[in-house]
């Protein structure tokens, strides 16, 4: 496991999936998102890209969330989940 070192800043908050149990991962990051208001950004850290998993939140929060790859490496995923609405 590679350690991250993208910067936080006001308004983001990071979220690393690698140290949450497989069986609980999606309902923790649905909570997340859930979670925060409107202009906040979910920083996501995992170690491999979860393709299925974008799927489902756009299909669940269609337009009010938006999605960017911060870094998209082998081994290190970051994604910025913006509340958009």
């Amino acid at each position: 496991m590679s350690s991250c070192s993208i910067p936080v800043v006001d308004g983001v908050h990071p979220f690393d999936a690698r140290g949450v149990a497989k069986r609980f991962r999606h309902a923790a990051i649905f909570g997340a998102l859930q979670s925060l208001h409107r202009g906040e950004t979910m920083r996501f850290l995992n170690d491999h890209d979860p393709l299925p998993l974008l799927g489902q939140l756009q299909q669940h929060f269609g337009e009010t969330i938006g999605i960017e790859y911060v870094r998209r490496e082998p081994g290190e995923i970051v994604i910025d989940f913006k509340v958009l609405a």
